[in-house]
């Protein structure tokens, strides 16, 4: 079967970001997300298909348009935050970014309408309807298919970076799992999600495609939920790795970081360079750890087995992607990747706030709602 992708012309960018919906009073879940979309529509104050649904009542996402660099992206983002807030407040909602709820139940919130979400559950069950679960996904535009599994491969050697500078799901349930993204070791267990195939083809991809669709494992390709995959609707590869960031400055950066990585892989692979790759068990593995460890993770760095400090191997990479940020015009935005492992990762915050509050995750979710309304990360 054939899928065809279609060009971006530039190396642009968009980002996706899922939001929960608290109750001002008891800080849990609230399933109003029809209500807030229905205002926002209302409003009128931001383009069509700036915000949209989700698979569950409680959550919102915000959707950048295409976009030049990260500031752009954020900026796009900051005005629309601000409009489905407003419609939010007079409700008696807040809002909140993180991989999970710290105290939400699984069992208690509900589907959003939806024929797509309806068979989903109906075929995924319960490991389908336990994903209370919030991220992010950035989107760079790529000129090629032939591109697109040679940088996804090459991503996966950066994919537990940015799990670990992401991780913001300590918590389950209302219990501390011991991992930085429990969100990682949930959202995998959908059929479709988890890892990517490193496929060297487009062609294989079309064959993978093509057999999935035959047999009904998929509908379409929106169904294929891999951490990184391609969009070829969009002309982009979609980068999926990161928990909910819980700021607007960490979003930001994040966002910066992903962007350059992709246009430097691209800009090697035009020049003729071999990119990078590992195998899949040292993939699979940099995955858990990350997720497991967040910035404490110590990450594989190739199929000779070398290890080193996910933190330490960050910054080295920041220093080579400098010339790509300058190019791209966001050269603080990711400057701004090292303030994540200074001030403490999301996962790090809100575990730093449990502890001081005597085990309080109602103060968690005070903690988080205040953070995404300040924009940056605040003091633990």
């Amino acid at each position: 079967m054939a899928v065809a992708f279609t060009p971006s012309a530039r190396p642009t960018v968009g980002v996706e970001w899922e939001l929960a919906l608290v109750d001002r009073g008891t800080r849990d879940l609230a399933g109003v997300a029809a209500d807030v979309l229905d205002g926002v529509r209302a409003a009128g104050t931001v383009r069509e298909g700036a915000v949209t649904g989700e698979l569950l009542r409680n959550t919102v996402e915000v959707v950048s348009g295409v976009c030049e660099n990260a500031d752009e992206a954020a900026e796009d983002l900051d005005a629309t935050l601000a409009a489905v807030r407003a419609v939010a407040e007079p409700l008696g909602v807040d809002l909140a970014c993180s991989g999970t709820h710290p105290f939400g139940q699984w069992s208690t919130d509900q589907l959003a309408d939806g024929e797509r979400y309806a068979e989903l559950i109906e075929r995924t069950q319960w490991w389908g309807r336990q994903m209370l679960i919030w991220g992010v996904h950035v989107h760079v535009g790529l000129d090629s298919a032939d591109k697109v599994f040679p940088v996804l491969g090459a991503l996966l050697t950066r994919a537990p970076h940015l799990q670990a500078l992401t991780a913001s799901s300590p918590f389950w349930a209302g219990t501390d799992t011991g991992y930085a993204s429990n969100r990682a070791m949930m959202f995998q267990q959908l059929p479709t999600a988890g890892l990517p195939f490193a496929f060297e083809r487009w062609s294989q991809y079309e064959g993978f495609v093509d057999d999935q669709l035959r047999t009904g494992v998929i509908d379409s390709l929106s169904d294929v939920r891999w951490d990184i995959r391609p969009a070829p609707h969009l002309g982009t590869i979609e980068v999926r790795v990161c928990d909910g960031v819980p700021t607007l400055a960490e979003l930001r950066a994040v966002t910066a970081l992903v962007h350059c990585l992709v246009v430097d892989l691209d800009r090697r692979l035009t020049a003729g360079e071999h990119l990078p790759s590992m195998p899949p068990w040292h993939v699979q593995e940099n995955k858990w750890r990350a997720a497991r460890y967040g910035l404490d993770a110590e990450v594989v760095l190739d199929a000779a087995g070398r290890e080193r400090l996910v933190t330490d191997d960050l910054a080295d990479l920041l220093e080579d992607l400098q010339p790509v940020a300058r190019d791209l015009g966001c050269t603080d935005a990711l400057a701004a990747v090292e303030l994540i492992p200074r001030r403490g990762a999301g996962y790090q915050r809100q575990r730093a706030v449990a502890a001081r509050s005597g085990g309080d995750l109602v103060a968690v979710v005070d903690a988080l709602v205040a953070e995404l309304r300040a924009g940056t990360p605040l003091p633990a």
